[in-house]
């Protein structure tokens, strides 16, 4: 008992000393063990070096040699027994170091196959560290046109080669799109979304100018504004910068392998130059993906390495669980379980630690409390409404009962994100492709 009180005493003589920070050092990040742990083992494994009544300190030189062996034998311990796991390891370097564009496809492999406990604490940790905690924004998305896509997304009821039930409609009219921006804010959204089921923008001037002029009404309420209209074309992107547009969103949907058996109207480079397009106008990115398509969970390891390794994270991730509707290609896939969200949701927040990760369609058949964990995971924001485009969403009061029983903060519009493009040299002897997008 003396002893341990002599050891106690020493450990906080040294600390104090020391100034060790409170976070890991680089040298023991890797099996979890901080400078004052180590000290107090040393100082509990060496009596001799102490007595009760007179502590003493230990020489510095044995004492660092104490530290090297103990943290070698730690390192090799935890390896074996498999303590220190892969989102350990990550979580606290994203903490220490902040984000990383230069990732490796097996190091974010061995972070989504951590255990799922890990993966569920240090995807909290990261987030509470690069976000404020408990901040959620409310996002709401209008279809502003529906149905009659010519493309083949084997997901999607709005394609016209599926039989879904799914009617077209032409572009909805200014003011009934302004009225539902209206009613999501008044609601507690920050950010107003649009899409239009079109395979492009090209030889649609006279709805693309609407479109412009809604994204400025928009803007001009107070709200972030954000639209997925199909394939844009550079010029396309740049107006829409001009009208003052907060984010495009683009999502990538799988692994660049598993694409092909999902999409076969338009390839993922197409995808990608779109979000060059987007970057490049300063406007923010919106890009994630699909899970419950069939993929491997390689494949989601895969779409989280493109997005983790661009030239720039995307501003937000959303995670989506697919929504299974009658008539498409996928109507009978295997509902995506909340473990796999999770999963999901905290590996894309230890790769990408400043985005906004949201949690999106399919959202509707997880309760609350697991919902919770998703946010606990690092999700920071979700979609409102009746709808998501034509899939059914969460109720508004269970909605607003959810944050009131879990805390939840209600984020405010960020207009400081994108940035202002830089001229481009004109180039009279190409012109960009045209790119695709959600």
């Amino acid at each position: 008992m003396a002893l341990r009180k002599a050891a106690t005493m020493a450990c906080l003589r040294v600390s104090r000393l020391c100034s060790f920070p409170p976070r890991l050092s680089p040298a023991s990040s890797a099996h979890g063990l901080c400078p004052r742990t180590l000290l107090c083992r040393f100082v509990v494994s060496s009596p001799s070096l102490f007595s009760p009544a007179s502590v003493q300190l230990p020489n510095v030189a044995e004492f660092g040699t104490a530290i090297a062996a103990e943290t070698e034998a730690d390192s090799l311990s935890s390896s074996s027994s498999g303590h220190a796991s892969a989102a350990a390891v990550a979580g606290d370097n994203a903490i220490r170091e902040g984000p990383r564009k230069d990732w490796a496809r097996e190091e974010i492999q061995a972070i989504y196959d951590s255990p799922l406990m890990d993966l569920l604490f240090y995807g909290a940790q990261v987030h509470k560290h690069a976000h404020t905690w408990r901040e959620v924004q409310q996002c709401t998305l209008l279809s502003i046109k529906t149905g009659g896509c010519s493309e083949d997304c084997s997901y999607c009821p709005q394609s016209s080669r599926y039989s879904t039930g799914v009617q077209p409609h032409k572009l909805l009219s200014e003011d009934v799109v302004l009225e539902a921006a209206r009613k999501a804010k008044d609601a507690g959204s920050s950010r107003f979304c649009m899409g239009a089921a079109w395979r492009d923008t090209v030889g649609r001037k006279t709805n693309f100018n609407q479109i412009l002029d809604y994204v400025k009404e928009i803007r001009g309420m107070g709200m972030e504004v954000c639209c997925t209209l199909g394939m844009l074309e550079k010029q396309q992107a740049e107006q829409l910068k001009t009208a003052g547009l907060t984010a495009y969103n683009h999502n990538l949907d799988t692994s660049r392998e598993f694409y092909p058996s999902v999409i076969s109207t338009r390839t993922y480079d197409e995808r990608l130059k779109t979000l060059e397009f987007v970057r490049d106008a300063g406007i923010s990115v919106c890009s994630g993906g699909i899970i419950g398509l069939g993929e491997a969970d390689e494949d989601r390891v895969g779409l989280l390495h493109t997005l983790a390794t661009l030239p720039e994270h995307p501003e937000s991730v959303p995670i989506n669980a697919l929504l299974a509707v009658k008539g498409t290609p996928l109507e009978n896939q295997k509902p995506v379980e909340i473990w796999e969200m999770v999963r999901m949701i905290a590996t894309a927040r230890i790769v990408m630690p400043k985005a906004m990760v949201r949690l999106s369609a399919g959202r509707v058949r997880f309760s609350q409390p697991e919902q919770a964990l998703c946010f606990m995971a690092g999700a920071n924001s979700i979609f409102t409404g009746e709808k998501l485009l034509t899939t059914p969403n969460n109720d508004k009061d269970a909605d607003q009962e959810m944050f009131k029983i879990l805390g939840l903060i209600p984020k405010s519009p960020n207009f400081a994100q994108g940035r202002v493009s830089q001229p481009q040299k004109e180039d009279s002897d190409s012109e960009l492709e045209p790119a695709l997008a959600v």
